[in-house]
């Protein structure tokens, strides 16, 4: 993650909750009362977010320590202790929901990642994520599905082109779509086209597709499909996988699924802070 940006967002986290102050734990202790808690497991799941907790309570009172037993993308059990605090008690009770928050979610995240990645079982085939982000959250969360074990698709509208079904409905045609950007965009931009009919995938590779993804396919169909596609073209497969049925897709040959599940439907694990 990037550490600056992370601390951007952090300061607006804290902003949002403590707002003037924590009056609260302002009017119970006072700013020489010092204390020790610790972050602990209260389910099992894979860990992400860690450095959220040292430098978030780093940037509320620079006096807190924070030890760290757990690593991004290391399993935890129920009852682990993943970081002790220690310090004033005030900015330590003041940054607790909001660290609490953003940890679970991550951890959550990355463990419904690592879930797929089991599930699937593949020594070809990668679990990728969408855009299906929660706004202002998409570092963290596409940050905690690699430490689950999965990739990053693109990170948004920016860094990659995928024309999808709506834009070559406007456009008239995937060819038209294709060369249309290829006129106006360098060698180091990729293109991505979302594909439903075999008629669509061999137009996406005459078209010259960096990237071809089947939407909504059967495992059938994908299998079929991927025997279209040149080994010089990315294919990714999406819609409708779920980790009931994900196995299905193990021997597609398919290089990604996609998932956006990972981030708009994961459980935040639960963690807790006690005192100690």
């Amino acid at each position: 993650m990037n550490e600056l940006k992370l601390k951007e967002l952090l300061k607006q986290f804290f902003l949002e909750d403590i707002g003037e102050r924590d009056i609260t734990s302002e009017t119970i202790f006072s700013p020489a009362d010092e204390g020790r808690a610790i972050f602990v497991a209260k389910e099992d799941g894979m860990i992400a977010g860690v450095s959220v907790i040292d430098i978030g309570y780093k940037l509320l009172h620079p006096s807190i320590t924070c030890q760290l037993y757990k690593r991004d993308g290391e399993s935890v059990k129920k009852g682990e202790v993943i970081a002790v605090v220690s310090g004033p008690i005030i900015p330590i009770l003041s940054g607790e929901r909001v660290i609490l928050n953003i940890l679970q979610r991550m951890s959550g995240i990355a463990t419904l990642t690592n879930r797929a990645v089991r599930a699937l079982n593949s020594n070809h085939t990668r679990i990728c994520d969408t855009r299906k982000t929660t706004p202002g959250l998409r570092m963290l969360e596409k940050y905690a599905v690699t430490c689950g074990g999965g990739y990053n698709h693109r990170f948004g509208l920016y860094d990659g082109v995928m024309i999808k079904d709506n834009h070559i409905a406007f456009c008239g045609s995937i060819t038209k779509a294709v060369e249309r950007v290829r006129s106006q965009l360098g060698h180091m931009v990729k293109i991505e086209v979302e594909t439903e009919t075999k008629q669509q995938v061999i137009e996406a590779v005459e078209a010259g597709a960096d990237v071809i993804m089947f939407d909504n396919r059967t495992p059938e169909e994908i299998r079929e499909f991927v025997q279209l596609v040149p080994s010089s073209i990315i294919t990714e497969a999406s819609g409708g996988i779920t980790l009931e049925n994900i196995a299905q897709y193990r021997d597609t040959g398919v290089d990604y699924i996609s998932l956006g599940m990972l981030t708009h439907s994961a459980k935040a694990l639960d963690i807790s802070l006690n005192v100690q």
